[in-house]
């Protein structure tokens, strides 16, 4: 079912769609997102507004959509889709990253929230992933999304999002080693921050020429 999932209204005519043709919602997975690549400096108040409906709001609504039926039902299983940028933000898109760490804590917040109803909450954290998501991020001049490391299939995601449906867990990292990143920047942040500083170096360097994206507006995720 097309929905724009940024108007908190489209998402409550998709959930209730969903009852009115099973009867319940056992699970929701928060997926819809872009990326923005921009320094601090460049990202202007329009352009992060856009960002923080499609890849917070709609999180929100969704979650909210479906609260009440999982509380009647005493069961359900919400999964949030957010990035390693939700634990680790890296320079040049800081902007994407505060959507992402907003996502790693409504779904922490909400956690504790329903912990007597019956319901799971899971956040997942993929790297970088081979979907049109670098293609179709918006940049400003000399921007870049990534992937600024390693990269990861969809099919390999989905299977660790199947997996945590199948059996709940908190945390969902695809690439394992990220644990150890997370811990590094938790113990020796300043580790962390110098990586990121020489990657963003070598990004400036090597993407010296103009490169933002004219859409018409920016892209919403379907669900």
């Amino acid at each position: 079912m097309t929905t724009d999932v940024s108007k908190s209204e489209q998402v409550d005519r998709m959930v209730q769609a969903a009852v009115d043709s099973f009867g319940r919602v056992d699970i929701l997975v928060n997926n819809a997102g872009y990326g923005y690549g921009a320094t601090i400096e460049q990202t202007t108040e329009e352009e992060f507004r856009q960002l923080w409906e499609t890849n917070v709001l709609s999180v929100l609504f969704g979650m909210q959509a479906v609260l009440p039926i999982m509380r009647e039902q005493a069961s359900g299983h919400i999964i949030n889709v957010a990035s390693a940028a939700g634990k680790i933000a890296y320079p040049g898109i800081g902007a994407y990253s505060a959507t992402k760490h907003a996502v790693v804590a409504l779904t922490d917040a909400l956690r504790a929230e329903v912990a007597d109803a019956g319901i799971h909450t899971s956040v997942v954290l993929p790297i970088g992933t081979k979907t049109e998501f670098f293609e179709s991020a918006r940049l400003a001049e000399g921007g870049s999304v990534g992937p600024h490391g390693p990269i990861q299939t969809a099919e390999h995601v989905a299977k660790k999002i199947v997996a945590c449906a199948k059996r709940p867990t908190q945390e969902v990292l695809p690439y394992k080693p990220l644990r150890l990143g997370i811990a590094i920047k938790s113990v020796i942040p300043s580790i962390i921050d110098s990586i990121g500083r020489r990657s963003f170096r070598k990004q400036t360097q090597r993407d010296s020429e103009p490169t933002r994206m004219q859409p018409e507006e920016a892209p919403h995720g379907e669900a």
